[in-house]
């Protein structure tokens, strides 16, 4: 991930030699502290940024899988959709979130079909033995299972040749669970 920083007395030097110092340097001092009150207001971290040292991907800061994203939702209205604070879960130590109550007593009765795969780590990261996020809204479903992934790019891949790609998830995944949190 790459994270700006700025560091006002090294850019006002290097601003002052090129003669860049005013306007300049202000705007960069109030994108500066645009991007520190946001963090400071504590905005949600992308998918990528959730807890990966998790058996499943967990939102560090709202405790929520995948987002809290409906898992049942994908098989179902074949879209991710945003789950209801009023029908949760817990599950495999986390909890989940649904659209209704039928969702959410489908995937309590049969969480190792709805729940995604892998504990919604991308599977092409997995086959590299990568533990990266999957991101809810880049999805797939094969075999009748559903697989996140935390690129565009990945999800093409793992379409491109899913049976491979599995195999290959398959068997770098004891290994990869292995050293995530217990």
């Amino acid at each position: 991930m790459i994270r700006i920083g700025f560091c006002p007395g090294i850019a006002f030097i290097g601003l002052r030699a090129r003669g860049l110092a005013g306007p300049l340097l202000a705007s960069l001092l109030l994108a500066n502290l645009v991007l520190a009150s946001l963090g400071a207001l504590g905005f949600a971290p992308s998918a990528a940024e959730a807890a990966t040292t998790e058996r499943v991907i967990v939102n560090r800061y709202t405790g929520l899988a995948i987002e809290g994203f409906d898992p049942v939702a994908y098989f179902v209205d074949a879209r991710p959709l945003v789950g209801l604070p009023d029908f949760e879960a817990s599950q495999a130590g986390v909890v989940w979130r649904f659209r209704n109550e039928g969702n959410r007593a489908s995937f309590v009765a049969h969480p190792d079909i709805y729940g995604p795969q892998f504990g919604g780590y991308d599977p092409i990261d997995l086959a590299r033995g990568v533990s990266y996020a999957g991101n809810p809204r880049f999805w797939l479903i094969s075999g009748q299972r559903l697989y996140l992934f935390g690129r565009e790019e990945s999800r093409d891949a793992f379409a491109a040749d899913p049976k491979r790609s599995l195999q290959d998830a398959s068997t770098r995944w004891p290994e990869v669970e292995k050293n995530l949190a217990r």
